[in-house]
């Protein structure tokens, strides 16, 4: 009994010999007997709770959420930023009524971006409640997405002209505009009063209706003609705006030199305020062959005089009664404040111009010049000088 006793208390004793740090010599049967390994700690209760284990799952699923998210993200920000792919300048055209998700996959179908998807995302969260206009936009080699955007959302297209110059007839300039090929649609059926566009070279865009610029100039004459109006001389022999719309576009086809518009409205008023009729040879063109215009090869013969149309300015007296095409700003102020003359004549020179008379005889003698001039040009026996001839 003594020796169980000492047996058991002698492990104890070597124990607490080792902890002191002292070597305590073992027998052969306690060197092959296996050391005690020191068990786990218990789980507690509480970390083998479900909730728990649930709870932990859901945050390692939005830990690696967001670590996907970022990246994507990073991926998303550097792409659209990034050089595109596009290698040479070209021309990109953004539908009227274009959904983004329809431009982003039209770029990315024209090699313009790489990514549809993210130039949607990234452009939906610059754009925020902007959007992207339509029309036709050049797209430099290189552009990056955000660039693309932004030239999208500034709206600053690719802008044709139509040029609609000083002299033509409302039925030209819709001709013009008709044979177009960047504009779209109809022109309005019922042709505008003659004189009522304003000459002038119209900026558009591709997707931009005839109709458009048909309203553009209309509105547009009829404020320059209020402003010029305005400020006329108030000598006038002229009763109305009509009147004078009238008589500024027989100016405008009467000359196309600067410094002649003043002079030759000086000589229709002179005229108009003595009674005798104006004889202007455009106002007879407009009544022989309306506003389609009279072609190019064939000169006004003598016969043309004795036409009688409401337009005959030979025959009539005063002014006709509309006016004989559009006129622009410069003939409109010619008419509002004319040069102080005494010419009641003029007539072609044979270099562009014209040569002004206060007489009869005068006129004559420069109708004398004019045809010795012109005797090179094998006009047709009854052809006629230009300009106004002598009152009959």
């Amino acid at each position: 009994m003594s020796d169980a006793t000492e047996t058991s208390a002698a492990p104890s004793s070597r124990e607490n010999a080792a902890s002191q740090g002292r070597i305590v010599p073992k027998s052969p049967n306690e060197a092959l007997r296996p050391e005690k390994v020191p068990q786990p700690p218990r789980r507690s209760k509480k970390a083998k709770s479900q909730l728990v284990i649930f709870l932990n799952f859901v945050m390692t699923v939005v830990v690696l959420l967001t670590a996907a998210a970022a990246g994507a993200l990073y991926y998303a920000m550097s792409s659209y930023e990034a050089r595109g792919p596009l290698t040479a300048n070209t021309n990109f055209i953004v539908p009227n009524g274009a959904s983004i998700v329809q431009i982003a996959n039209n770029l990315e179908r024209g090699n313009i971006v790489s990514d549809a998807r993210v130039f949607r995302f990234m452009s939906e969260a610059y754009l925020d409640k902007e959007t992207l206009k339509a029309g036709e936009y050049e797209i430099k080699a290189g552009a990056s997405m955000q660039e693309i955007m932004e030239l999208l959302k500034s709206g600053k297209s690719i802008l044709y002209s139509a040029s609609l110059p000083e002299g033509l007839t409302v039925r030209q300039m819709f001709d013009r505009l008709a044979a177009d090929p960047v504009l779209e649609g109809d022109l309005p059926r019922e042709l505008p009063p003659e004189g009522s566009l304003r000459p002038d070279t119209y900026k558009f865009s591709r997707g931009t209706k005839r109709a458009e610029i048909i309203a553009q100039a209309r509105a547009a004459q009829e404020t320059l003609v209020e402003q010029i109006w305005a400020k006329r001389d108030p000598d006038l022999p002229l009763k109305s705006r009509n009147d004078f719309v009238i008589l500024a576009s027989i100016v405008e086809k009467e000359t196309g030199i600067a410094d002649e518009r003043s002079r030759v409205a000086s000589v229709f008023l002179n005229r108009l305020e003595k009674g005798m009729r104006l004889q202007s040879d455009p106002t007879i063109v407009y009544g022989i062959f309306g506003g389609a215009g009279k072609p190019a090869d064939r000169p006004i013969l003598k016969s043309d005089l004795d036409k009688n149309t409401p337009y005959n300015t030979y025959m009539i007296k005063g002014l006709p009664p509309t006016p004989i095409a559009n006129p622009g700003r410069a003939a409109l102020e010619a008419v509002a404040n004319p040069s102080r003359t005494g010419d009641l004549y003029f007539v072609a020179d044979g270099s562009g111009g014209h040569v002004f008379a206060a007489t009869l005889d005068e006129h004559n003698a420069n109708v004398r010049r004019w045809r010795k001039l012109e005797a090179q040009r094998n006009l047709p026996p009854d052809a006629k000088p230009e300009g106004t001839v002598p009152a009959q």
